[in-house]
């Protein structure tokens, strides 16, 4: 580690560029930011130990951010050809998530911060999907309207201007990502189940089952989707346990997508309406998912509202949009001190009172 603790010359100029690193749950991820725009680096190491549980284990996840995040910070300097004295700042996730794996990135942010007598900007993860998209496509119209969809969040913001929100809803129980994740391992295809129902729902038929779309007849803007995944359970309850039947399986995958992402939909649109957006900005890793995509664009084509996604890189937990929410909370004159802390929940990170 003697490469990571240099010290900064004295009477250095300001150096524009920004570390991020991302430990918010299973994915170990850094970046370096140059200018507050072009990333010169960004590394994502995924955890597949989980796949073996079909689900997040915290302490595995710890572990692994131990082992990985040395070796990736030595590797994201090298390739952006960057000494740790070059470095203006360090930001690094410290709400929402699971407590171990933040203290681990907060830790080693803080004290090699400390090292190089360069501030630590402590970023909430979910303040940064509001903005991921801002580091590929520019800055986003105003108002603007977020949706965070993601395995722990399903959240709908309206964004004013950089740290001024107003929160619209949010999911009363299961996240959609989580739902995805349930769902599938009802259906024995594994963790995480995203990606394999997005696949599989393509050769299903999405009327095959009438599930429902949670609290659309509900006004406002919260979700909901422990019925929905309730509701697939009770079709399968019948058949025993995997595996199924292939077509059926399809089947159930499509007409699961097709409830959440009609839900998605029509929650989004009505904070658009409300908000008079003249953007969405979608954030987190349901945002990859291609139905989702296709009915958001045809939606915001419709009212001629610009559409934001990121890529899928960008969606998921990283330390890209980690770099990039902290060089503007830099910039505003954030100054994080010794007593920045992890912090699990979204309620008690501030971020949805701002």
């Amino acid at each position: 580690m003697s490469d990571l603790s240099q010290r900064a010359p004295a009477g250095r100029e300001a150096a524009s560029l920004v570390f991020g690193i991302e430990t918010s749950c299973d994915d170990t991820s850094v970046a370096v930011l140059e200018n507050g725009r072009t990333l010169r680096a960004h590394l994502i190491a995924a955890q597949d130990v989980h796949r073996l549980y079909g689900g997040v284990v915290p302490e595995l996840a710890s572990r692994a951010h131990l082992e990985l995040l040395p070796r990736l910070v030595a590797r994201a300097l090298q390739e952006s050809h960057a000494r740790p004295a070059d470095l203006t700042a360090i930001a690094v996730t410290h709400a929402p998530g699971l407590v171990g794996s933040l203290v681990v990135g907060l830790s080693f942010a803080k004290a090699w911060g400390a090292a190089l007598g360069i501030p630590v900007i402590g970023v909430n993860h979910i303040e940064a999907h509001l903005h991921s998209a801002s580091l590929e496509h520019g800055e986003s119209p105003l108002p603007a309207v977020a949706l965070v969809v993601s395995g722990g969040h399903t959240e709908l913001v309206e964004v004013r201007e950089f740290g001024s929100y107003r929160w619209l809803g949010a999911t009363l129980d299961d996240a959609a990502g989580e739902a995805y994740d349930k769902v599938a391992k009802r259906l024995g295809l594994g963790f995480p189940g995203g990606p394999v129902i997005d696949r599989l729902a393509a050769k299903g038929r999405p009327d095959a089952f009438d599930f429902p779309r949670p609290m659309l007849d509900r006004p406002g803007f919260d979700f909901s989707f422990s019925g929905l995944k309730t509701a697939v359970s009770t079709v399968l309850r019948g058949r025993g346990e995997p595996p199924f039947d292939e077509a059926f399986v399809a089947d159930v995958a499509a007409s699961f997508q097709a409830a959440v992402v009609e839900t998605l939909v029509a929650k989004s649109m009505r904070a658009v309406d409300y908000v008079r957006a003249r953007a969405l900005n979608l954030g987190g890793g349901v945002a990859c998912n291609s139905a989702l995509r296709i009915a958001l664009a045809d939606a915001c084509a419709r009212r001629d509202v610009e559409l934001r996604i990121p890529s899928p890189r960008l969606c998921a937990d990283n330390a890209g949009m980690i770099a990039f929410t902290g060089a503007r909370r830099l910039a505003l004159g954030d100054r994080s001190g010794p007593e920045l802390d992890a912090v699990a929940s979204l309620e008690a990170s501030g971020l949805t009172t701002a």
